[in-house]
């Protein structure tokens, strides 16, 4: 099997596609978010990520999990001046090619086959954005891009579905501050 990098947002999100990826990859979740705000909430989102890896591994998967450093820091750089950006804009654009970059390098300085996202599994992502940062990384880095769109085949409902099943936390904004005060 290929080894699958999947960058996961949060423990729901990764709960709709997780079941259907590990048929075809060795797959491990790589946790880099440094948008989540506040800490408090970061912190949930990677109890509720281990929450749902300990359910699934109990069933007899094996899914590994790489927890990235936490640097808000990062975050901030990448949106300055987009602050006032309208949720889903260019705010959120820097945001994923942030968090795409960052898993595309560990992927590759790791020896993955191939890499990709949960995030595609929200209704209030544009998975062709994230499709096509992938695929740009995966030229510059010369690394295999899974193009997914996993909110097709109810992925997203699934998701929900399986957040009640396993009693993992699901949060009610995207993460980071300004999609608090939105």
């Amino acid at each position: 099997m290929k080894k699958l990098l999947l960058h996961s947002c949060c423990g729901p999100c990764s709960s709709g596609v997780l079941e259907d990826l590990c048929k075809e990859y060795d797959v491990t979740i790589y946790f880099y978010n440094p948008n989540i705000f506040p800490l408090e909430e970061y912190i949930k989102r990677l109890e509720a990520q281990k929450q749902l890896l300990l359910e699934l591994n109990n069933l007899g998967y094996d899914i590994k999990l790489v927890e990235a450093e936490y640097n808000q820091e990062d975050f901030d750089n990448v949106v300055k001046g987009l602050e006032n950006c309208k949720e889903g804009g260019d705010r959120c654009t820097k945001c994923f090619e942030l968090r795409l970059d960052n898993t595309c390098k560990y992927a590759k300085n790791n020896n993955y086959d191939i890499f990709t996202t949960t995030m595609s599994v929200s209704p209030h992502k544009n998975f062709e954005l994230l499709n096509s940062i992938g695929e740009e990384l995966s030229k510059k880095y010369n690394i295999d891009y899974l193009w997914a769109n996993f909110k097709k085949n109810n992925g997203y409902l699934k998701s929900i579905n399986n957040s009640k099943k396993y009693n993992i936390y699901r949060q009610n904004y995207c993460g980071c501050r300004y999609s608090v005060w939105k």
